[in-house]
């Protein structure tokens, strides 16, 4: 995997891209096989995704692997992603650091297994000073569990004097987000055929423009990217304001 730093295309880039990546299971029973086959088929799509946003100057690219309500599906299947992520962890990891990726993972984490979290923290290590392109996946991940999460942290402060409730606001909430440190995806895909963010990054995605592709995960590739991307060029992002109004200081 090879993760170019020459300049974007002349059309418009979004700095940060969050995709759901949703049709994996629907993919491998078209074609008569187990669901965790469509789930490795999956990983393969990840990785040529990364490829693909590097490629076009994309700085930011989050994945929604592993939802906080995907812990209720059958065990068998929770066990294979699991046992999938292990692998895929000992196997990308030195390319992803070869090729300038920084990787970071965002969840709850105390739920996963004591193997994939010491792989995720070493992962997180070894690429950290990397800055070609920032990976993060979403793993055991809810935007309502962000959101709780963030609360408690606003709660401690208060309880501990160091925060006055009436100073609670906006920024005082997004320092305890998930993605904290990172812009608000300007762009979401979501493969498969839904139409729903599905508790996905909830609060960042206030005022992302939102494309919806029948296309399921294994078949998304470089060209379903470009499509994505020519709809964001598309669009007139005003963020509530009057459209005469944006760009103007």
């Amino acid at each position: 995997m090879t993760v170019p730093s020459g300049p974007p295309s002349a059309q418009s880039v979004p700095e940060h891209v969050a995709v759901i990546m949703d049709g994996n299971g629907r993919w491998a029973r078209s074609r008569g096989m187990p669901r965790a086959a469509g789930h490795r088929a999956g990983v393969k799509s990840a990785r040529a995704m990364v490829e693909a946003c590097g490629e076009r100057g994309i700085r930011v690219l989050t994945l929604f692997a592993f939802s906080s309500e995907n812990w209720s599906r059958p065990r068998s299947e929770v066990s294979a992603l699991m046992k999938l992520m292990l692998e895929a962890l000992g196997r990308e990891v030195n390319e992803l650091a070869r090729n300038g990726v920084q990787l970071r993972f965002v969840g709850a984490r105390q739920r996963l297994s004591a193997d994939i979290q010491e792989r995720m923290i070493s992962a997180e290590r070894q690429t950290s000073d990397n800055d070609k392109l920032i990976l993060v996946i979403a793993l055991g991940y809810g935007g309502r569990w962000d959101l709780v999460q963030a609360a408690q942290g606003l709660a401690r402060e208060v309880q501990n004097g160091i925060l006055d409730p009436e100073a609670i606001d906006e920024e005082a909430m997004s320092r305890y987000l998930s993605l904290s440190t990172l812009p608000d995806p300007d762009l979401l895909i979501r493969t498969g055929g839904e139409s729903r963010i599905s508790n996905f990054l909830l609060w960042n995605l206030a005022y992302s423009e939102l494309y919806f592709t029948d296309c399921l995960w294994p078949d998304f590739d470089a060209a379903g990217l470009d499509e994505a991307l020519a709809f964001f060029g598309g669009r007139d992002r005003r963020f509530g304001r009057v459209a005469d109004k944006v760009g103007s200081a």
